[in-house]
């Protein structure tokens, strides 16, 4: 790879990056990042946000018009058009996820899938969005997700639970296969992701059979997931579907350390940081090699890995924008990787997040506290928003 050129993808290309930007959105993002930059800020704007929403202090317009309007499309379908629409300006698609997730009652759970279905008509009449994402916590307990896993009998209330939350997956599944979208079922925590596993294997085998409707999580910080990965292609050619795999590094790492100590288990954490990049990028290569039967999406925003997916690409000789080899960054983050991938003419797409600013905090919150932890990665940001302000001559 050091040796690779790619005279059409600069990511230092900042005037690229931040076009759709005003100078009032980079002096706003500036400050914003700045404070996120901050762990220890982070860390108590995060408990004193929880608590506050718990508490019902009136926060949500603060909220809304600092985080939840960086990384987020809007509280609706309908305020996030115009997000949509600036995104698809700049040859970049839109993957939207209803934010919800944790929830506890049946009713909310059908909620759930209601506006999930909402979206993916929405998408439907959006050729700039292609995929819907879906949590399962979003439409079942994690409790019960558990006792599946650990193959704990249900009781009979537990059982009529469990075939509606089957009912609710499929009928998702069911819909965006009706009209022509995809859904991204997200990855969660080990002990309840065999159950995950299960429910998106028995929806690909029933409905990817002519196109990838619907795609798995692979969080490749895990030791055993490029070997499953590979398990689960042999299944797909075997029972003759396409495999949907969207490639992620991970987004549970302490939680997983955590638990493993006090249960007292191996972590399923790779070793290293390392490892995670080399098994992220084996998958990639198995990906690509196999593109014809797997429809994959390389969600990351990690540069050498994005360069790396690209370089297979040319070196195939395939056309960019195959709907099978497709990138994703997360909205409000990676601009100089999706804009500048965009402008080389490769197939990328935005995650954007929506819903009431109280059932998005978690995700809000989960994603200062990853990116904080993640050495450099505010600071890259921040490095960039910079950049190109400086480029601009502002003050």
């Amino acid at each position: 790879m050091k040796d690779a050129q790619y005279p059409d993808i600069d990511f230092r290309n900042t005037e690229i990056a931040f076009a759709s930007k005003s100078n009032n959105d980079l002096k706003k993002m500036a400050r914003l990042f700045g404070m996120m930059n901050s762990p220890w800020l982070v860390s108590i704007g995060s408990r004193l946000g929880l608590a506050a929403f718990k508490m019902r202090l009136p926060i949500t317009p603060l909220v809304k018009s600092t985080i939840f309007d960086q990384f987020c499309g809007g509280t609706t379908l309908l305020e996030c058009q115009p997000t949509v629409n600036n995104l698809y300006q700049n040859n970049i698609l839109t993957i939207l996820d209803y934010g919800a997730e944790a929830k506890q009652t049946e009713k909310d759970f059908n909620a759930t899938m209601r506006e999930a279905i909402r979206g993916i008509k929405f998408a439907n009449e959006n050729d700039s969005v292609p995929v819907v994402s879906v949590k399962v916590t979003g439409l079942a307990r994690f409790a019960l997700l558990e006792k599946l896993q650990a193959g704990k009998k249900l009781n009979k209330a537990e059982q009529e639970e469990y075939s509606n939350v089957k009912k609710r997956v499929n009928s998702i599944c069911h819909v965006a296969s009706e009209h022509n979208v995809s859904v991204f079922i997200d990855a969660e925590e080990s002990w309840i992701q065999d159950t995950i596993d299960f429910f998106v294997g028995a929806m690909m085998a029933r409905y990817n059979k002519k196109r990838a409707v619907v795609y798995n999580t692979f969080q490749m910080y895990r030791h055993d997931r490029f070997e499953f990965l590979k398990k689960s292609y042999e299944l797909a050619q075997k029972e003759g579907y396409i495999l949907g795999a969207k490639l992620v590094r991970g987004a549970y790492m302490e939680k997983e350390y955590k638990r493993a100590e006090e249960l007292g288990y191996k972590t399923p954490i790779q070793p290293s940081k390392a490892a995670t990049d080399r098994d992220y990028n084996r998958g990639i290569k198995f990906c690509v090699e196999h593109y014809e039967s797997i429809a994959f999406c390389n969600a990351s925003h990690n540069e050498e890995s994005t360069l790396f997916m690209a370089e297979l690409i040319e070196q195939a000789g395939l056309p960019k924008i195959h709907p099978h080899l497709n990138f994703c960054q997360l909205y409000g983050m990676g601009d100089h990787i999706s804009f500048n991938l965009a402008q080389a003419g490769y197939c990328v797409a935005k995650y954007v997040p929506y819903g009431p600013v109280k059932d998005v905090v978690p995700y809000l919150i989960r994603r200062a506290q990853e990116n904080t932890a993640v050495v450099g990665d505010m600071s890259r940001e921040l490095g960039f928003i910079k950049q190109e302000m400086k480029r601009r001559r502002m003050d």
